[in-house]
């Protein structure tokens, strides 16, 4: 069962799985209750709850972070997606126990416990913009429900740094919807501000981020560089998608050798991806090779691959790289302490 439910997870790209969409325009709707970031529940992720952000993959892993001298405030992708009964408001609600434990269960799980090994994870949630709002012709709304989630993003992360922060550096990681909110927070509180000195880096993966978006923070282009910013959005190898072939100037990082080159990089070179099957790591099944604005990746081989037909990667950014990443948020950190 775990393999048919690991091929699902896989072919649901990024659209796919959309059935709801919102009803009427967001003026005609009333947002969501506000979260209380002082309540715990109203986080995801914290390092002294138990969550699944708490997990590792493998025995060999370890979860540490009680003793991590660094923060790792992740921003979850869209998880509102109008494919369970009632999500057809333009902003998700952040007290749904459902649209929680799918949150909690994917995205926490997959992507947040990369960051366990390296530093302390902060996760908030938020009345996250519904998934249909990256579509619709109605503009207004969808700019709208952004602004709602950034608002937010942004009151977590105030409250992070009154209350949680004590000065530790931090990590910025997030995913789709998450890096629609994170380039923003990274432009509004550490472009050319004094918190940049403690920004170790940034992992805004999954949406375009411009090269131009920042004034003082550049793309990282070494395993080791600090301060800086990686992001990619994965493809399968030999598709360019029409509306990204005129591209430029978009930051793309090759997350297997972490340069911005288009040098290819062996799948022998991926220390490791989990799959839907957690408790699972698989060396060696995906490459990477920098195109224009994308990530190319093989076809990734596993039990059943031969049944995976999407050609957009983006449900599997992080979790295709999954070691790399976590080792590398592990060497950026001795870097920024070593430094200091």
């Amino acid at each position: 069962m775990h393999r048919i439910t690991l091929l699902l997870f896989l072919l649901c790209g990024f659209s796919a799985c959309t059935t709801l969409q919102p009803v009427g325009n967001y003026e005609a709707q009333p947002p969501p209750p506000a979260p209380d970031y002082s309540q715990s529940r109203y986080w995801a992720a914290l390092p002294d709850q138990q969550d699944p952000a708490d997990r590792v993959p493998s025995e060999t892993l370890k979860e540490e972070q009680q003793t991590a001298e660094v923060d790792v405030f992740f921003l979850h992708p869209t998880t509102y997606t109008g494919s369970k009964k009632g999500e057809d408001n333009w902003n998700g609600p952040v007290d749904n126990e459902s649209l929680n434990k799918k949150t909690d269960e994917s995205t926490i799980l997959h992507q947040a416990s990369i960051f366990n090994g390296s530093g302390r994870v902060y996760a908030p949630r938020y009345r996250q913009a519904h998934l249909n709002a990256y579509f619709t012709k109605d503009q207004a709304s969808a700019k709208a429900a952004f602004a709602l989630a950034y608002q937010d993003v942004k009151a977590a992360f105030e409250y992070y740094l009154k209350h949680y922060n004590q000065g530790r550096p931090i990590i910025i990681a997030s995913h789709s919807q998450g890096t629609t909110h994170g380039m923003e927070l990274v432009r509004e509180y550490f472009d050319e501000q004094d918190l940049q000195e403690k920004l170790v880096v940034a992992y805004l993966v999954g949406i375009p981020v411009p090269r131009d978006y920042f004034k003082n923070i550049r793309p990282c282009q070494r395993p080791e560089d600090l301060q800086c910013i990686c992001s990619w959005r994965s493809w399968r190898r030999g598709y360019t998608p029409p509306r990204f072939d005129q591209e430029q100037g978009i930051i793309v990082t090759n997350p297997l050798i972490w340069t911005t080159d288009d040098n290819y990089a062996d799948a022998q070179l991926n220390e490791g991806t989990v799959l839907r099957r957690f408790g699972k790591v698989k060396k060696g099944i995906a490459d990477a090779q920098i195109h224009k604005s994308i990530l190319w990746v093989n076809k990734p081989k596993f039990f059943g691959s031969i049944f995976l037909k999407a050609k957009n990667y983006h449900v599997g950014d992080f979790n295709l790289f999954y070691m790399n990443v976590r080792n590398n948020a592990r060497r950026r950190v001795e870097a920024f302490l070593n430094r200091n």
